[in-house]
């Protein structure tokens, strides 16, 4: 009888260890697809403000194209547009930023000609464009917020137990925030 009773304690004991393993190994799975469901999120969003960046920049070229018959804009100002559409494709989170800060830039200088030429605010063209542009600012605003929702999601993770235990194993690190400046409230300079 006393064996009987040492088996089926010993049984429920093994079938507990068993149950709490699996527990365990299901909790640490969920946690390392939770990192890899926000970290492909994540890249989903980047390329989601390259894509928006790029059109940003197309339409700034276009501006230029109208604005070039009113003012003579520096040669240089399009090939700096051109130069940063080719960099949007290998951009990382940091090097956004900086692209970021560029593009803003030129747009600030743009919006500045159009203010001293009367004639070239008025134009169709130009109006339609600057319009497109603002939806497109509203649409990369977006992106970023939501990139960085996700970004501030992993990063907890990392830091948070028990999930940052598995980000030390697997070897995860933060993502970098997209911190883009608002450099378009800053009075351009200009120099032609």
């Amino acid at each position: 009888m006393v064996t009987i009773l040492v088996d089926i304690i010993s049984l429920v004991l093994i079938a507990v260890v068993v149950l709490v393993v699996i527990g365990i190994a299901a909790a640490v799975i969920g946690i390392y697809n939770r990192f890899f469901s926000l970290k492909n999120s994540a890249e989903a969003t980047v390329g989601q403000v390259k894509v928006a960046m790029k059109k940003r920049l197309d339409m700034i070229e276009q501006l230029l194209g109208a604005v070039k018959s009113y003012a003579a804009f520096e040669k240089e100002t399009l090939t700096g547009v051109t130069a940063m559409r080719a960099r949007i494709g290998s951009a990382g989170p940091g090097d956004l930023n900086e692209l970021e800060r560029e593009s803003r830039s030129v747009l600030g200088r743009l919006l500045a000609v159009a203010e001293n030429y009367p004639d070239l605010k008025t134009s169709q063209t130009v109006q339609e464009l600057m319009g497109a542009i603002k939806g497109i600012e509203d649409e990369i605003a977006r992106h970023r917020y939501t990139y960085n929702n996700i970004a501030q999601q992993y990063n907890t993770m990392t830091d948070t137990i028990p999930s940052n235990l598995v980000a030390g194993v697997m070897g995860f690190t933060k993502l970098e925030y997209l911190e883009f400046g608002e450099e378009i409230e800053r009075v351009p300079t200009i120099s032609f």
